[in-house]
């Protein structure tokens, strides 16, 4: 298109110059078209100016950098993306306010969504429908793109399900003295906590982040070495994501010495979270900001998801991976997921009671 553009404009100006010639005029230099040419190159169609994405990622890089370069090749968008922790990017957003040169925001968890939830567009209904109504945000600013479950992942040479309790309330029991793992600067542990809040309330929540405290339990940044820390005995149970545990087999095979429980009792240790992302109100590329949220929900992205990073498809007709529990036999709580945007509060509660400075 741009070569024609160029092509149809240099024929004008010769045009324009050898009929100058013909009546004995001096030729108009061809560096400043005439009002004739003008008028011609209004009528020509400008060539397309190549379209751009900027993604504002909390999911890490490994995860779904794949899924995003797939997009763009697709595409032939051009994608920019920053990846951080969800918070941060959620704070970055506040920051820059409407001088934000971000497109889309990628977040890990709905609390992060949440946060910034007002600087987000509403979503065509078309979109929202494709994922069930708990996956996304009730005013439509958001929308799931997977699902995780919290489970317990437990050490298999020291335990089997039938010594697990029902529920997560029950490890503030002394018998799990120095036996469990926590990452508290984890945004999806501080989301559930924030299900513990909405579910169980302050009070039932502090014994419960005082109770854990008590059992002196051992401090990991994240769920990765969590999972390993469980796998090499370090600690009988941790407190993590479902799909962390599926990368390990995959990499050591079944000798890999931890699996996971979902708490069958279900309550707030049994939530399922989503990531999801939304479009910011500022953007410059709405539409194709909108290619990317529709790709991520098409079966291509949702196989990637489940297939590759063993999360939950959350669209109609995509098989969940075959290693997951499916969705229907976990005992999830029913939860608005748009209500569990105030990790603030979440953090405050964990200085209160000593778990972060």
């Amino acid at each position: 298109m741009r070569k024609t553009y160029t092509n149809l404009v240099a024929l004008i100006v010769a045009l324009s110059v050898l009929l100058t010639a013909c009546a004995g005029a001096t030729p108009t230099p061809a560096t400043t078209p005439t009002p004739m040419i003008k008028e011609v190159i209004k009528e020509v169609p400008a060539a397309p100016k190549p379209q751009s994405l900027t993604i504002y990622s909390g999911r890490s890089e490994t995860l779904v950098d794949p899924i995003i370069q797939q997009f763009g090749q697709a595409t032939g968008i051009e994608v920019a993306v920053k990846y951080a922790k969800t918070a941060q990017l959620a704070a970055t957003l506040q920051e820059e306010g409407e001088k934000s040169p971000a497109d889309i925001f990628f977040a890990q968890d709905p609390g992060g969504l949440g946060a910034v939830e007002d600087m987000l567009v509403r979503l065509p209904d078309g979109m929202l429908d494709q994922v069930s109504g708990w996956a996304h945000s009730p005013d439509g600013r958001w929308v799931g793109i997977s699902g995780r479950a919290r489970v317990v992942v437990y050490n298999t040479e020291r335990l089997t399900e039938s010594d697990l309790p029902d529920s997560i309330f029950a490890f503030t029991d002394p018998q799990w003295k120095g036996r469990i793992g926590w990452p508290p600067t984890n945004a999806s542990f501080q989301t559930m906590v924030t299900a513990m809040r909405v579910i169980w309330g302050e009070d039932k929540t502090r014994q419960w982040l005082l109770g854990i405290q008590a059992n002196d339990p051992k401090i990991y940044p994240k769920n990765t070495p969590t999972v390993a820390a469980a796998g090499a005995g370090e600690i009988d149970v941790g407190f993590v994501n479902h799909y962390y545990l599926y990368r390990f087999l995959q990499e050591h095979g079944e000798s890999f010495a931890a699996r996971n429980y979902h708490l069958p009792s279900g309550g707030p240790g049994a939530l399922v979270m989503v990531a999801g992302a939304g479009i910011l109100s500022t953007s410059g590329s709405k539409e194709a900001a909108q290619r990317f949220l529709k790709f991520m929900l098409s079966p291509v992205a949702q196989q990637y998801f489940t297939g590759q990073t063993f999360e939950y498809p959350l669209v109609e007709g995509v098989k969940t991976n075959r290693l997951l529990t499916p969705l229907n036999e976990i005992t999830r709580p029913q939860i608005d997921l748009g209500g569990l945007k105030d990790i603030r509060s979440t953090q405050a509660l964990f200085r209160e009671t000593g778990i972060l400075p």
